[in-house]
């Protein structure tokens, strides 16, 4: 009678948790406090571009106030207006400049990277451990040092004023060689060598098959080298002279000596530095996501 009892016991279908039970999670007062902070921290990391925003659309003497507010009154776009038809601040040349630089920069450095990369991970040559280790050797080297030999090679090469000036300088990316070959080492072999029995060359194997594999890596790095690009100031300072072939960051900065400091100047300009970048990020945060975490797989 026990036993039967106990059979009962275990079998009772009241007792075995269901499929709502199951997905149901439990709130327990640690997952709020980390919600919670979760919230605050994006809100200090968002709120000096809500300001930055908000201050473009104030008016000269509101946005320059103490203390300042976080609503414009009266609401103005006059800032704009005059950042934009201003004759000695060309913002939209230097828009058009900074992104011809930022796109044709970030394709050179990943069209260099990932051949280079790519010999790094899967060629076999002598010396292919010390190449790879010089190569992350010049990551310690501060970018500053490079200023002047870059310099002196850009007037060789006549290259000053131009756009070539701020492409091809740093169209070699130590960090991209490290991170792409990171991801191709987490590629398996097997799908090149299937390739290769199929009678596929190396070429066509790294541009048919790795590369295509490596959609995340690369999206990732042609962000990172445009970004670095687009938001560079001492170069550009150093290489363009006229004002017309200025990049934004560099142009911008004259707001604050010819026009005292405006601050719904600079912050309208501000906004529309950061729009593209905005818009770059939230339409390739997936790849972003997926190529920072697969490029540490295997190394």
């Amino acid at each position: 009678m026990t036993t039967t009892s106990g059979v009962h016991e275990a079998t009772d279908p009241t007792t075995i948790p269901t499929d709502a039970q199951k997905g149901r999670r439990t709130i327990t007062p640690r997952t709020v406090l980390r919600y919670v902070l979760l919230v605050l921290l994006g809100l200090i990391f968002v709120s000096p571009l809500i300001f930055m925003i908000v201050t473009s659309f104030k008016t000269r003497g509101e946005a320059a106030g103490f203390p300042p507010t976080w609503i414009p009154d009266p609401f103005s776009t006059d800032a704009y207006t005059s950042i934009l038809n201003a004759r000695g601040t060309p913002v939209l040349r230097w828009f058009t400049n900074s992104l011809i630089a930022a796109l044709a920069n970030s394709a050179l450095v990943v069209t260099t990277a990932a051949m280079a990369a790519y010999a790094l991970a899967r060629m076999e040559f002598r010396g292919r451990g010390l190449i790879f280790g010089l190569i992350i050797g010049t990551l310690f080297v501060p970018p500053v040092i490079l200023v002047i030999p870059n310099y002196l090679i850009v007037g060789e090469l006549r290259w000053l004023n131009t756009l070539a000036a701020v492409i091809v300088p740093t169209a070699a990316s130590a960090f991209g060689v490290f991170f792409l070959r990171q991801f191709f080492l987490a590629i398996p072999e097997e799908l090149e060598e299937a390739a290769r029995l199929d009678g596929a060359s190396p070429l066509q194997i790294f541009v048919k098959l790795v590369l295509p594999l490596s959609r995340p890596a690369l999206a990732t790095l042609a962000l990172l080298a445009l970004l670095t690009n687009w938001n560079d100031f001492l170069w550009p300072v150093y290489v363009l002279f006229s004002p017309e072939m200025q990049t934004l960051p560099a142009g911008l900065s004259t707001l604050q000596s010819a026009n005292a400091v405006r601050y719904d100047l600079l912050m309208a300009g501000a906004v529309i530095a950061s729009v593209p970048v905005l818009i770059l990020f939230v339409f390739l945060q997936r790849f972003i996501i997926e190529g920072v975490s697969r490029s540490g797989l295997k190394g």
